[in-house]
């Protein structure tokens, strides 16, 4: 299977652009950059090819379309341009058997927690729940989803989802495994994506 196309990293201040569109969406299913982050890199390990048309309007909270999202034309071509750039660094990095940093937002003290990474990522998964429950219940491989769960139901409103609250250095631990059972996963459906990919 060909890679995804010549990766051309977004700069900070797309980042931002980027970030602001989203923000500025009255949405409250709208994703944030680094939801988006977990969202794409879940699409991308994932065991099925998902095109633009049906992931991208849930990154805008619309889950339907893109009709309504944009101010006009040139504003669509801008914001969809940044969001399939990233998408593709996230997949030529894993592609090329790379370490992939998620994209994480400090918070007032300057700390990364990772619970909209994990929140998003878990939605890419519900894209597809099925076609991913074979490596939730591989004894082998299924702990590589481990602290992506541990993040995305810390704040949890069921206390049994809840994990035991998590200090800083623990955190810190956990992002290291997340970003280590990143390669893993995508290894993991290779031969899947691969075959649905000639379908």
């Amino acid at each position: 299977m060909r890679p995804f196309a010549s990766p051309n990293p977004l700069t900070n201040d797309e980042f931002a652009k980027l970030g602001e569109f989203l923000r500025s969406l009255k949405n409250c299913r709208a994703m944030s950059l680094e939801a988006m982050d977990g969202f794409f890199t879940a699409l991308i390990c994932g065991p099925e090819t998902v095109s633009p048309s049906e992931y991208l309007p849930y990154v805008w909270g619309n889950e339907l379309s893109n009709e309504g999202i944009f101010q006009s034309l040139e504003e669509a071509e801008k914001v969809l341009n940044l969001a399939i750039r990233h998408w593709n660094t996230i997949a030529n990095t894993l592609y090329k058997g790379r370490v992939y940093f998620p994209f994480l937002l400090e918070d007032e003290n300057g700390l990364a927690q990772g619970n909209d990474w994990a929140k998003g990522f878990l939605r890419g998964m519900n894209l597809r729940r099925d076609s991913w429950n074979e490596l939730v219940d591989d004894e082998q491989h299924g702990g590589s989803l481990v602290p992506i769960f541990m993040l995305a139901y810390e704040h949890d409103p069921d206390p049994k989802l809840r994990p035991h609250p998590i200090s800083r250095r623990k955190r810190e631990d956990i992002l290291t495994h997340l970003t280590a059972g990143l390669p893993v996963i995508y290894t993991y459906f290779r031969s899947e994506r691969q075959d649905h990919a000639k379908a």
